[in-house]
């Protein structure tokens, strides 16, 4: 097949339908337009389609940017032909989750506060993403301000995301609209962010690959809310595999001198060096519960067929002896609600009829919280920090499962877990906002599927070694690749 682009490039394509080019791995639709044998301009516009033909299905994004787009995708044609392209991703379309700050695109953080909004600067994520030249396409889904006790995406500007394993099922949150567009092929790379689980949680549920990054590893700075001093939440990729991931977080990483907690000074290793090195002679440490956890039979069977994948590639498995309580939601709650109080608190006194109750719920509760509570709550942390770094002594990546079950009915999450109660917050997913607690880097990949609905692994790495977790999960994923099994729709 020969294009013609619209700068009267012609090229041919390959041996693959034009409709099919929204399906293809992100680095390999950049390493196409960089050899001039796709125009981006004709993968935007593919992408584009593929989101008017499914999103009313889904609701993934908030909005949808075309012309912007198209004339990005123009860019970088311009640059394919003078040979100067930006990076490994220049041209590739990119969904940008809805709290990070996008210029001249609205940026709604799923609230009707700022429902209208279109801001005059990029968030720092963003500002990066545009620099490698990669085409936001629009805006993803997202409960208000990132915020939801129930953990679904779900807001009064866009309305609910569906899950496209099951249109009945959330995505959980708050990174869903990000997860549901990969899951549906209407992007390849996003950006989510977690403070407590959401990226993984979403990519769980969604069955595609999201990385929480170290704390501080990527800068938080340029957003609609106030600065605030979150300790927990970072940006980062959501991918349909993993290598694509390690490039994405390769151009949102490394220090900024507007990110006022630069826990990470130095600037960021090639996360895709050494990636295929396989996972021989790796020790993994393995807890089904993280000693404290409900977890329903068949995530259980699930993630442990996926560490004999990881045997089978040479890993060594071994027990992790850690016991954990619910006492640690209890300070999880207490730093995230203040700190989110810190940095919304204002919504709360000026406009509390533009919130949603859950919203003014978790704002009201933030700034109860004494002095001596946020004092006494970071110490917990600490420890629990000092607990992890323990089990990192003997083991090279830690595994559990990402959620205790799979996706849900909105409005039924299950309050007991193979015969166990679990009424908190957090009772069905014990086992991401532990890893924001602790700062350590955390990903979630697809394991398997239980009636039909996916199910994720959690590998979580050492402080600061996203490097040797994208190698097991790059093992993982190679022994039983994921991205060729799509929902029907």
């Amino acid at each position: 097949m020969v294009y013609c682009g619209s700068t009267g490039v012609c090229s041919e394509i390959g041996d693959f339908e034009v409709k099919s080019l929204y399906s293809l791995p992100a680095r390999e639709q950049a390493s196409l337009i960089a050899r001039r044998e796709l125009s981006p301009v004709e993968l935007c516009e593919a992408t584009l389609a593929r989101i008017e033909q499914l999103d009313p299905k889904l609701g993934a994004w908030v909005s949808v940017a075309p012309d912007q787009a198209i004339a990005a995708a123009r860019e970088t044609e311009r640059r394919a032909m003078s040979g100067a392209l930006a990076g490994p991703l220049d041209g590739v379309p990119i969904g940008i989750k809805d709290i990070e700050a996008t210029a001249g695109l609205k940026t709604t953080l799923g609230s009707r506060y700022f429902a209208d909004t279109v801001p005059d600067f990029d968030s720092v994520v963003v500002e990066r993403v545009r620099a490698a030249g990669m085409v936001i396409v629009g805006k993803t889904n997202t409960p208000e301000i990132a915020i939801h006790m129930d953990t679904v995406t779900d807001n009064d500007v866009r309305g609910p995301c569906r899950n496209p394993w099951d249109l009945t099922r959330t995505t959980a949150g708050s990174s869903g609209g990000s997860a549901a567009a990969l899951a549906s092929d209407m992007c390849q790379v996003a950006i989510g962010s977690d403070g407590g689980g959401s990226i993984r949680l979403p990519a769980a549920f969604c069955g595609v690959f999201g990385l929480k990054p170290t704390n501080g590893r990527v800068p938080r700075a340029r957003g609609l809310g106030r600065p605030d001093p979150n300790q927990f939440s970072q940006s980062g990729p959501m991918t349909n595999d993993v290598l694509d991931a390690a490039l994405l977080l390769q151009t949102i990483s490394g220090p900024h001198p507007d990110d006022p907690q630069q826990f990470i000074r130095s600037a960021p290793p090639d996360f895709s060096a050494g990636i295929s090195d396989g996972a021989d002679g790796l020790r993994v440490g393995y807890s089904a519960d993280l000693g404290y956890g409900a977890v329903d039979p068949g995530v259980q069977r699930s993630v442990e067929s996926g560490l004999q994948v990881l045997e089978d590639c040479g890993a060594r498995i071994e027990h992790a002896d850690i016991a954990l309580s619910y006492e640690y939601a209890d300070s999880f709650w207490m730093i995230f609600g203040a700190n989110a109080y810190v940095q919304y608190g204002h919504l709360l006194e000026q406009s509390p009829d533009l919130l949603t109750p859950g919203v003014r719920d978790v704002l009201g509760r933030g700034k109860g919280i004494s002095a001596h509570e946020y004092s006494g709550a970071l110490r917990t942390a600490a420890e629990l920090r000092m607990k992890v770094e323990l089990l990192f002594e003997h083991f090279d990546v830690l595994v559990t499962p990402t959620t205790s079950i799979a996706a849900f009915k909105p409005g039924h999450r299950p309050s007991v877990v193979n015969g166990i109660d679990v009424e908190s917050t957090y009772g069905v997913f014990p086992f991401t906002y532990i890893f924001n607690m602790t700062g350590h880097p955390a990903a979630s990949v697809p394991s398997g599927f239980i009636d039909g609905l996916p199910v994720g692994m959690q590998i979580v790495g050492r402080w600061g070694d996203e490097s040797t977790l994208l190698r097991v999960a790059a093992a993982f994923e190679s022994a039983r690749p994921w991205r060729q099994t799509r929902p029907e729709l």
